[in-house]
């Protein structure tokens, strides 16, 4: 359930040119270099002077900008294409993409729907079946959708007797999507049942399957997409009707830095309504839908912790993080929700677990826990007494279950760094389980390790690490290796399989995944020492871990790369800042970088709970003292750069990407390329088609072998 909630949460003088030219390598030269003008703008925030020179290539409406951005794009490709060994990643990577494999199945009605990826196809496909051993159909084809692949799926979400699918569909996988009704008998899609503003949310079904409730995000072209946020609501449509007449089920806020959804209890009574302040506060209303005019009434408010409710039968199940930064789960009676009548019946593991999610599966309660970064699969019943640890094969992740409340059978995944993707079929009465399925990909694991090791940061805090390498590699500080981190919004990095890092890995190369703070590796207290004035402790976490590897014999600073997107390009983007010298190269993608103006660009304004307000002053302070764009210095020798932005990225804005690269191109002074890739038709999370995702990976590590010297067939 906590996942589900993070799921939702889951989201700103005169001039004079002065021509830059793109530092060059001793390998491959681009074929142009890239003349970026600079301004002399200089802002007064909070009594500090701030310049932003490279302000103009914020409008990406502007011909110049696109221009900027079509030559930068031409140079950096025809600079990787360059590169030796990257039509042999190429090739490497759609061995092991193009792949079969299936999804655990969902349960609703008669019919089981699952997706299924095809070795020969680009997009997974949709599929259901009448009953257990039915026949497969195809629901809905991704591949089918548009000639050049550009429109995605979003979502698909079935009702409950198995008759209907709702299902989003995105331009260029952006967040921006619309809605669409298919009749599953017939496989018609609805002319009426159109619905835009279908950003993030999807379908919740009410049990007559009339209809469902959604959040919708209104597409006015006069509300700015800082404030659209503030104008979400509640609606509920009926299947077959004119969605502009929707029913008003809850008003906006007004807040552009709030989140808001909608959930509804297993037997269809009690609608919840939840506000997210952030990614660390959450409020809900509930309402009885079994009473006429019944309206939302307030059941948790004015708290700084999450929560989460789960009604079942003559309860309410309350999973939070109030007094408990590792989680707890409370209960109370349907008929008395004050706070006084809660009682505790799953309190904070004292071992250190964290509790990630808790679901109803079975007449049971069903958590998925993490220990040190790893996953457990516990069995509880309403009382919270512990009935069965569910055997997983291994040290490795598993993200929860599926299955239905009333449904016996549950499917739930495991892998880790070195076993792909399984799914396993288990009884929650019985505990029996089997192998239901596993993806073939084309791998030997065998000569390879998985180390965990604890490193102290800077204030001495112990940060874990996996690391990835040969078993027969030498600790003598000559092996290439990559560093990726993430750290923030309390995502955990799992030891998840990672098929892009073999052929790195079969090359001799080695791969290590930092568990910075700002995650939820270690529950709220974790992630809440990596946000707002905390953020450089995430920078000192994965800085500390470069020289641990390099202290201990794994590389050394030219053969270190590192790797990181989204928040996690803002952390390899403070890093290459504030110790250049520390790395050989460094992969940046989807990044935040400037954040000054960053909440007036993109999803930016629903971020303040995370990194701070620039408005403020104090919170100012903390933002420009980090700022990678602010901090770009000239006449610094930087590591190599690869730039990889998105042309439709609509949650985190690609001027960021565009500052930052004009900015270090100016000011390096080593020969280091500064590259910038621009993905096209993809959004934020990337594109949908398995061939740019082949092409995309194998610029990135045909980059990264040459500039750490990594020797690719």
């Amino acid at each position: 359930m906590r996942a589900s909630i993070l799921a939702v949460l889951a989201l700103l003088a005169s001039c004079s040119a002065s021509p830059t030219t793109q530092t060059k390598t001793d390998g491959p030269k681009a074929e142009t270099s890239v003349e970026t003008r600079r301004d002399t703008i200089v802002d007064t925030i909070h009594g500090q002077k701030v310049a932003d020179p490279f302000r103009w290539l914020e409008d990406v409406k502007s011909t110049e900008v696109l221009a900027w951005m079509d030559e930068q794009d031409k140079g950096a490709r025809a600079q990787l294409a360059a590169f030796h060994g990257r039509d042999a990643l190429a090739k490497r990577f759609s061995e092991l993409y193009y792949v079969d494999s299936i999804s655990a199945p969902s349960h609703k009605g008669d019919r089981y729907f699952y997706t299924r990826r095809h070795a020969d196809r680009e997009k997974s496909v949709y599929y259901y079946r009448d009953g257990a051993e039915g026949t497969e159909k195809v629901l809905l084809d991704p591949n089918l959708l548009s000639e050049d692949g550009s429109v995605s799926v979003g979502f698909v979400v079935a009702s409950w007797d198995g008759k209907q699918i709702a299902y989003s569909l995105k331009a260029n996988n952006a967040d921006e999507a619309v809605m669409h009704i298919m009749d599953i008998d017939t496989g018609v899609t609805s002319d009426i049942d159109v619905i835009p503003g279908i950003k993030y949310s999807d379908a919740t079904w009410t049990r007559d399957n009339k209809g469902f409730y959604y959040t919708y995000l209104p597409s006015d072209p006069s509300i700015t997409v800082q404030e659209r946020p503030g104008y979400a609501e509640i609606r509920y449509h009926i299947v077959g009707t004119d969605p502009k007449t929707d029913e008003l089920v809850h008003e906006k806020t007004g807040d552009p830095t709030r989140f808001v959804g909608v959930d509804l209890s297993w037997d269809g009574r009690w609608l919840l309504f939840y506000q997210w302040k952030g990614w660390n506060a959450s409020e809900v209303w509930v309402k009885d839908l079994s009473k006429k005019d019944a309206k939302f009434e307030p059941f948790i408010q004015g708290e700084d912790n999450l929560y989460s409710v789960l009604p079942w039968k003559d309860d309410f199940l309350i999973f939070t993080n109030e007094g408990a930064s590792r989680w707890r789960i409370f209960k109370t009676p349907s008929k008395s929700l004050d706070r006084k009548n809660w009682k505790e019946i799953i309190p904070e593991f004292e071992d250190g677990s964290v509790i990630e999610n808790v679901q109803i599966i079975g007449g049971r309660l069903v958590l998925t826990l993490l220990k040190d970064v790893t996953s457990d699969l516990r069995v509880f019943d309403f009382d919270g007494k512990l009935l069965r640890d569910i055997e997983l094969p291994g040290v490795g992740a598993s993200f929860g279950m599926t299955g239905t409340p009333t449904d016996d059978d549950a499917y739930f995944s495991f892998q880790s760094f070195t076993i792909p993707l399984r799914i396993y079929k288990t009884s929650i009465k019985s505990g029996t389980t089997e192998l239901w399925n596993d993806v073939k990909v084309p791998i030997d694991p065998e000569p390879y390790i998985v180390e965990q090791v604890f490193y102290p940061s800077k204030d001495g805090t112990k940060i874990p690490m996996f690391i990835i390498h040969r078993k027969d590699m030498p600790l003598d500080k000559t092996t290439p290796f990559i560093l990726y981190g993430y750290g923030g919004f309390s995502v955990t990095l799992s030891p998840y399989f990672r098929a892009s890092i073999y052929p790195w890995l079969e090359a001799g190369g080695g791969y290590a995944v930092a568990n910075l703070r700002g995650g939820a590796e270690y529950g709220e207290a974790w992630h809440q020492a990596g946000m707002l004035d905390k953020k450089q402790n995430v920078f000192d976490d994965f800085i500390a871990g470069a020289e641990w590897l390099i202290a201990n014999g794994y590389t050394n600073a030219k053969q270190l790369g590192i790797r990181g997107g989204s928040n996690g390009g803002l952390l390899v983007g403070a890093a290459m800042v504030q110790r250049p010298e520390l790395f050989g190269a460094v992969v940046c993608e989807v990044p935040l970088l400037d954040m000054v103006r960053y909440t007036e660009f993109g999803s930016g304004k629903t971020w303040i709970s995370e990194y701070g307000d620039p408005a403020d002053p104090e919170q100012f302070k903390t933002l420009y003292s980090y700022s990678p764009y602010h901090h770009v210095q000239a006449g610094t020798p930087y590591p190599a750069l690869l730039m990889n932005t998105a042309d439709s990225d609509d949650r985190v804005d690609p001027m960021h990407a565009r500052k930052f690269v004009g900015a270090v191109q100016e000011a390096t002074t080593s020969r280091s390329p500064v590259l910038m890739r621009v993905e096209r038709n993809s959004g934020h999370g990337g594109a949908d088609l398995i061939r740019q995702h082949v092409a995309n990976d194998a610029d990135t590590y045909a980059f990264l072998a040459a500039m750490l010297g990594l020797e690719l067939p």
